[in-house]
């Protein structure tokens, strides 16, 4: 090697690092967003089934509307995931059915999950979000 090759590399380890710095922490920041946004989704599926479960022990359709939205959001704020929209919709339509006749209730949970604190331009800073279950209903228990 020549003495002229090596004097003309200087500054070009930091050129390098200025054009791969902004590549790197846009992988990292995608990569903090997709890990929230899979928890995020654990905790709708979460509010979702607690919602469901809580509304199928209710005795009347209205009781488990009410019930079903106070575990949707006990549920949420357990898991610290903090949502604008939020959105609990029950489908009590089960508690018109005769008692002995299987029945079910079904609680859709819907939000806009907020990332904005890591997001960086041109990232997505909220994820629309939705989890539904359904529970059964006791067969045999009177409904109104």
């Amino acid at each position: 090697m020549s003495a002229w090759w090596i004097r003309d590399q200087r500054g070009s380890a930091s050129i390098e690092m200025a054009v791969v710095a902004p590549a790197i922490l846009a992988l990292f920041a995608g990569a903090v967003i997709g890990g929230r946004v899979n928890l995020a989704r654990q905790a709708l599926e979460a509010a979702a089934y607690d919602a469901a479960r809580t509304a199928s022990l209710a005795r009347t359709g209205s009781e488990a509307n009410t019930q079903a939205l106070a575990a949707a959001n006990s549920t949420l704020d357990a898991q610290g995931l903090s949502c604008t929209d939020l959105d609990v919709t029950v489908s009590t339509a089960g508690f018109g059915v005769p008692a002995g006749e299987p029945a079910t209730v079904t609680a859709t949970v819907s939000c806009t999950a907020t990332f904005s604190d890591v997001a960086l331009p041109g990232m997505p800073g909220t994820v629309p979000l939705a989890a539904t279950f359904t529970s059964p209903l006791d067969t045999y228990r009177s409904r109104q």
